[in-house]
């Protein structure tokens, strides 16, 4: 017998039937069973019931009706549009968004949606030439008059760095976005991509024109969050309520029927209009994230100060610290890349809170050696800001200006307490 074929595992007096997977664990069974979920048994009997016939991927063919509205939906890749090889147990991307659709028809009945896919990549593989593309085609959707609101989907990994680029270079868009991905693969019981894509859908058709990532709210499949692209994170490797708003409530909560519930402001978000959007797909690459740790060594600012980099992220401790006394100091290093021209931001490794260099000493120091300290910024939305920034502006006064600026609500004046572990 060999992975893939259909098979009956005898074990303590239990039956199980289901297709056989490759295991790395001698003795151990594992079982594709036809409800989805994986089961491993350790010193089963096997009785071959026939070898797995090729699964054919199915095909979404749903005719439009012109009594529902259209949403652009631009699939890029990720575990949302993937499924399990049974030749090697691991999870591999499916070839055409259709074999995702088809297994959702209730979208179907909510609107007609109009298929891009303008590349296919895992999240991680991600870089600024691929959201340049994705900026571009989102724009040419949300212009078309018909096109209600667009939807991404995309890897969790890298998520919410796309979700921060794509809030950056379109700015306050005219219509809602909203960024979709899956924990789990579509061949799984627990699949989550099917509702996270409904509710999508019905963000879309919301009033609330926001860059905004559209993921469950709970470990159950009862609603989902809508969460400002630029103040979101993923919380966890594998939970399916990974996706957690930072320093701000979500924007709304959505069921999958089509309820939502605003949480945010009505303030704090634009609302939808048909005017024609402008925007700017430029970023600048020489932008580096740097997560600071005790001891160590300030040679890996030396080291991108060398090698062309613009700009510098780091990610302090607490209210934004790194060494700055004793052997392992930075701050030598930090004032000679200043020197230089390059732009050095603080924030935190702390998720929730702001940076503050009034408090402690050191800061200040650091502060009057240049480096920025930018408010509750996250660090990932600060990575991708700068790379926008750096595009715009070059003198030491103008980046840092620009940089203090809201530019897609990324900093708030005041954090409301009630959004602390939401």
């Amino acid at each position: 017998m060999q992975a893939s074929d259909r098979v009956e595992a005898t074990h303590k007096g239990n039956k199980y039937t289901g297709i056989l997977m490759p295991s790395i664990e001698k003795g151990l069974i594992i079982l594709k069973l036809d409800n989805g979920y994986n089961i491993g048994l350790k010193g089963a009997k096997l009785k071959k019931l026939g070898t797995a016939k090729k699964i054919k991927s199915p095909t979404y063919k749903a005719k439009l009706k012109k009594s529902l509205p259209t949403v652009s939906l631009i699939t890029t890749g990720g575990t949302i549009t993937s499924r399990v090889d049974y030749q090697t147990g691991a999870v591999k991307s499916l070839t055409k968004p259709d074999e995702l659709l088809a297994q959702i028809p209730e979208l179907a009945k909510i609107a007609n949606l109009n298929i891009i896919t303008p590349f296919n990549v895992m999240s991680e593989d991600m870089t600024s030439k691929e959201w340049k593309i994705l900026a571009q085609v989102v724009v040419k959707e949300l212009n078309k008059k018909k096109v209600k609101g667009v939807i991404i989907t995309h890897g969790t990994d890298t998520l919410h760095f796309t979700a921060s680029a794509l809030s950056f270079m379109i700015g306050l868009p005219n219509k809602p976005i909203a960024l979709v991905g899956g924990q789990r693969s579509s061949d799984r019981g627990s699949f989550d991509g099917a509702q996270n894509l409904i509710c999508a859908v019905h963000y879309c058709l919301s009033n609330i024109a926001a860059v905004a990532i559209v993921m469950h709210e709970s470990t159950e499949d009862k609603t989902c969050l809508a969460i400002r692209g630029v103040k979101c994170r993923k919380m966890h490797t594998t939970r399916r309520d990974a996706f957690r708003p930072i320093n701000e409530l979500p924007l709304a909560r959505i069921w999958p029927n089509g309820k939502i519930q605003v949480l945010m402001r009505k303030d704090w978000y634009v609302r939808r209009d048909d005017k024609h959007h402008m925007f700017s797909t430029k970023l600048d690459p020489r932008v580096v994230l740097i997560k600071f740790a005790p001891g160590m060594d300030s040679g890996i600012i030396d080291y991108y100060v060398k090698k062309g980099y613009k700009g510098m992220i780091l990610e302090g401790t607490g209210l934004g610290h790194v060494a700055v006394q004793g052997e392992n100091s930075w701050l030598k290093s930090i004032k000679a890349a200043v020197k230089k021209g390059v732009f050095i931001g603080m924030t935190s490794q702390c998720p929730y809170g702001r940076v503050d260099p009034n408090v402690y000493t050191n800061m200040r120091i650091l502060q009057d050696a240049g480096v920025v300290y930018l408010e509750d910024m996250l660090p990932e939305t600060a990575y991708i800001k700068l790379m926008w920034v750096l595009t715009k502006e070059k003198s030491k006064t103008a980046l840092k200006r620009l940089m203090l600026i809201n530019k897609a609500t990324e900093m708030n004046p005041r954090i409301d307490e009630a959004s602390y572990l939401y």
